[in-house]
C-alpha cells in the first residue's frame, strides 16, 4: 500500500477509470498500486455502475417474458460482487494500515456504501422480483444454493425494512448509515488509544523475569523510536508478558490499568471515548429493531441463526455457567492459596493473575510457556500447519506470488490435483496502524461466470511478534502455543471460504452459513494443535533444532485444562453480557452498559475486575465486528466443534490417525464443501449421523462428570 506524498485533498484528486487499480478485477488486488486517492472514483464509478443496473431490474417486464434466475439474480449478482469486493479491498486496508489519508477516504465513502446497500435492502420492486421467483415455476427445479440464495434474499429483505411504509424507510436508512459510522469510530477509537500508549523503561532491572526475547523486541521498539531503555506498547505482543512474566508488581499494574481503560473515560484521550458510542450504538439497534417489529434487537439478531430465541440462547450459557461454577471456584480458590503462600500476595489483584498463574502452572506442570515458545519458529509452525491441511483435505499448498499491502505478507495457492482451488494472504504480525486481534475476511468468493469458476481468495492476518534481528542476524519469529492455536483456529475460517464447492457467491464458503455455526471449522482446526502425531513434526527448538520432546508435550497435555473453570465463566460472562444489552436492557439510558455487565458478573463471576476495568469499551466483537447479540457463537460452535472432533478421536481408536483422511474428506464434503448451501444443522448431522451433543465439548475442557 503505497500513499500520496503531496498534499491533494483525496475527495477531490481525480483517478481515469481505466487507471484505477481498484477497479481492476482482472486477477489479484493491486495492493502496490493502491492509493487513499484512488477510493472516492472507484467507489463513483461502481456506485453508478451498479444503481444503472438496479434501475433496469426493477422496471416491469415485458408480458411476454419470464422473469428468471438468469435475466434477474445473475446480472445483480454481478453488478453487486463487484462494488462488494472493491470496498473489502479498501476495508481491508484501513483494517491493515490505517493511514490518516485513507482514513479518511474510508470515512467519507463509507456513508455512501450505507446509503446504496440500505436502499438495495428496502426495494420493493426487487423484493417482490425475488419473491416472484421463490413461487413461480423455476423454483423448484433449481440448485439448492440457488434456491438458498432466493430464500436468504426474500428473508434479508424484510430484516432490511423493505416493507416499512416509505416515511419510515428513511428513519431505517438514517439508522444505518449512524451506526455504521459509530462502529467504526469505536474501532478507531481503540486503535488510537493502542498506538497511542507507550510504557518506556530505562532501568533493565525493572524487567526481572522478562524472557530475553521480549526484552530484545522492547529494546529494538525503543530504539525505533530514537530513544533509550525500552518500550512497551498496549498490543498483545508487547504488554501481555509483562502480565505473564514482570516480577515488577507495579509495572504489571501499569500496563493492566492501561490496557483495562483504554478508549473510555478513564483513558488518555477524552475524544477516544467510547461510553456514548456504545450508548448510541445500543439505541440504534433497539430503534432498528423495533420497527422492524421485534421486541429487542436480540429477536432480530437470531433470525439467520441457527439459535431461535434469546431465552434459548440465554438458558444454553447459563447452563453452562451452572457447570462451570464448581470448577472455576476450585480453580480461583487454588490461585490464590498459591499466591499467598508462594509469592507473598495477601490480595491478588487483576494484575497479578496472569503472573500467579503462570508461576502455578510452572510449579504443578514443571514447564513455562516460555520454554514451549522455542519449540514454534513460524516456518516449522506454518509448515506443519500445512501438512495438516494437505493430507486431511487432499490438497497441496504452495507458495505463490501477488502485489501485497506490507513486505512481511506471505501469499499461498491452493491446488488440488493441480488444479487452482484457492489462495490465501498469510500477515502474521502485529504492527502500528493495524488492529489488534485475529482474523480471516473474504477477499474474493468462489463464483461461476462465464470465464468459468472464479476461485476464492482469503486474507488470513494475526497479530504475533514479528521476528527480530540479533547481531545482524534476523531470526524467525517464535510462536507461543496459544498463538499456534490462533493460527490454526483463522485457518479453518480460512478452509471453510477456500474449500468450498459452491458456485453461487451468496452461499459460497463462509457467505450464508449461520453466525452461530461460522466458528465450528475454525474450532474444529484448534484440536490438532493437542495431539502428537502433528506437533513432533511442526517443532523445532529456536537455538538446537530439536523436535518438541515427548515429556514437555505430556505435561503441556496435563496443563490443557489449566484453570479451564475460570476460562470457561470469562466467556460465559462476556456471551450473557453481550445477550442482556440486546435484549433486556433499557436503551433509553435509564441503565448503564457497566450496570448490565456488573449483574452478569454478580451472578456467575468468580472474579470481580476492579472498578476501574472497561473491558466493555473495547469490546470489538459486539460494538464494531458483527457479534451483536451473537458472542455466544463461540461457545454455540464449540459444542459442533468438540462433536465433529470427536470422530476424528474414534477414527484414530479404530486403528486410524487421528489426522484421519476418509474422516476429513468427509468433513470436507459434509462441512466446508456445502458452506451456506444448506442450514448447517443438516450439515453437522450430514456428517455425524446425528444431533450435536455437548458431552464432547465438557470432556475436552476436563469437566465432563
Amino acid at each position: 500500500m503505497t500513499t500520496k506524498t503531496d498534499t491533494a485533498d483525496t475527495a477531490t484528486t481525480t483517478v481515469a477509470p481505466d487507471h484505477n487499480p481498484l477497479l481492476d478485477f482482472s486477477g489479484l488486488a493491486r495492493f502496490d498500486a493502491i492509493r487513499p486517492e484512488h477510493v472516492t472514483p472507484a467507489v463513483d464509478t461502481l456506485l453508478a455502475k451498479a444503481g444503472a443496473l438496479v434501475t433496469e431490474l426493477e422496471a416491469p417486464m415485458a408480458p411476454t417474458m419470464q422473469l428468471t434466475w438468469a435475466n434477474f439474480v445473475e446480472p445483480l449478482e454481478n453488478a453487486t460482487e463487484q462494488l462488494g469486493r472493491a470496498w473489502s479491498i479498501v476495508g481491508h486496508l484501513n483494517s491493515v494500515v490505517d493511514t490518516p489519508e485513507l482514513r479518511a477516504a474510508y470515512n467519507e465513502n463509507q456513508p455512501r456504501l450505507v446509503e446504496f446497500w440500505t436502499a438495495l435492502g428496502q426495494n420493493l420492486a426487487l423484493f417482490d422480483k425475488y419473491k416472484a421467483l421463490q413461487a413461480g415455476p423455476e423454483y423448484a427445479g433449481l440448485s439448492a444454493a440457488r434456491k438458498k440464495v432466493i430464500d436468504n434474499a426474500v428473508r434479508d429483505f424484510r430484516l432490511s425494512g423493505a416493507e416499512l411504509p416509505d416515511d419510515k424507510k428513511e428513519r431505517f436508512a438514517e439508522i444505518q448509515e449512524k451506526s455504521a459510522a459509530l462502529t467504526t469510530r469505536f474501532s478507531e477509537n481503540i486503535l488510537d488509544a493502542t498506538n497511542d500508549f507507550a510504557l518506556f523503561v530505562e532501568d533493565e532491572s525493572d524487567l526481572a523475569g522478562l524472557p530475553d526475547d521480549v526484552r530484545q523486541a522492547a529494546r529494538a521498539a525503543a530504539e525505533k523510536d530514537e530513544k533509550g531503555g525500552f518500550k512497551f506498547t498496549l498490543h498483545f505482543p508487547s504488554y501481555f508478558p509483562i502480565l505473564q512474566y514482570a516480577h515488577n508488581r507495579s509495572l504489571r499494574e501499569k500496563i493492566y490499568r492501561a490496557n483495562a481503560t483504554k478508549a473510555s473515560e478513564l483513558g488518555a484521550r477524552p475524544e477516544w471515548d467510547n461510553t456514548a458510542n456504545m450508548q448510541e450504538i445500543l439505541q440504534l439497534r433497539h430503534e432498528e429493531a423495533a420497527m422492524l417489529g421485534f421486541n429487542n434487537f436480540a429477536e432480530l439478531s437470531l433470525v439467520p441463526k441457527m439459535a431461535q430465541s434469546p431465552q434459548e440462547v440465554i438458558g444454553f450459557l447459563e447452563d453452562l455457567g451452572r457447570r462451570a461454577r464448581s470448577y472455576g471456584e476450585k480453580d480461583w480458590d487454588e490461585l490464590r492459596a498459591f499466591a499467598r503462600e508462594e509469592l507473598g500476595l495477601d490480595t491478588l489483584e487483576a494484575w497479578d493473575m496472569t503472573y500467579a498463574a503462570e508461576k502455578l502452572r510452572e510449579q504443578r506442570y514443571a514447564f513455562s510457556e516460555q520454554e514451549v515458545k522455542q519449540y514454534f519458529p513460524e516456518p516449522k509452525v506454518t509448515e506443519g500447519l500445512f501438512q495438516v491441511i494437505q493430507r486431511l483435505f487432499n490438497v497441496n499448498i504452495k507458495p505463490d506470488s501477488a502485489p501485497v499491502w506490507h513486505p512481511d505478507v506471505k501469499f499461498f495457492r491452493i491446488e488440488r490435483d493441480g488444479k487452482l482451488v484457492g489462495q490465501f494472504y498469510l500477515d502474521l504480525y502485529a504492527r502500528s496502524g493495524k488492529r489488534g486481534g485475529a482474523w480471516m475476511d473474504d477477499a474474493r468468493a468462489r463464483r461461476m461466470t462465464a470465464g468459468g469458476v472464479q476461485t476464492p481468495i482469503a486474507y488470513l492476518v494475526c497479530n504475533f511478534t514479528e521476528p527480530m534481528t540479533v547481531d545482524g542476524v534476523k531470526k524467525p519469529a517464535l510462536f507461543t502455543h496459544d498463538e499456534v492455536i490462533t493460527l490454526f483456529h483463522e485457518s479453518g475460517h480460512g478452509l471453510h471460504h477456500m474449500l468450498t464447492q459452491v458456485d453461487e457467491v451468496g452461499v459460497s464458503g463462509i457467505s450464508g452459513v449461520e453466525w452461530d455455526a461460522v466458528e465450528l471449522p475454525s474450532q474444529f482446526m484448534e484440536n490438532f494443535c493437542w495431539e502428537w502425531d502433528v506437533l513432533q513434526h511442526m517443532t523445532a527448538h529456536a537455538d538446537t533444532g530439536a523436535p518438541l520432546p515427548r515429556e514437555l508435550f505430556d505435561k503441556m497435555t496435563a496443563a490443557k485444562n489449566f484453570q479451564s473453570g475460570l476460562q470457561m465463566l470469562r466467556q460465559v460472562e462476556f456471551s450473557l453480557f453481550d445477550m442482556h444489552i440486546h435484549y433486556d436492557y433499557d436503551a433509553s439510558g435509564k441503565d448503564s452498559v457497566q450496570s448490565v455487565l456488573n449483574a452478569v458478573r454478580d451472578k456467575f463471576a468468580v472474579i470481580r475486575p476492579p472498578e476501574f476495568n472497561r473491558f466493555q469499551h473495547s469490546f470489538s466483537h459486539i460494538f464494531a465486528g458483527g457479534y451483536a447479540a451473537g458472542y455466544y457463537s463461540y461457545k454455540w460452535a464449540e459444542v459442533l466443534s468438540a462433536d465433529a472432533y470427536s470422530a476424528f478421536e474414534e477414527a484414530a481408536a479404530k486403528g486410524d490417525n487421528v489426522v484421519s483422511i476418509e474422516t476429513g474428506l468427509r468433513f470436507q464434503k459434509e462441512i466446508l464443501a456445502v458452506g451456506g448451501s444448506r442450514p448447517a444443522i443438516e450439515s453437522f448431522k450430514a456428517f455425524r449421523g446425528r444431533e450435536p451433543s455437548i458431552d464432547a465439548l465438557l470432556r475436552h475442557s476436563g469437566m465432563a462428570a
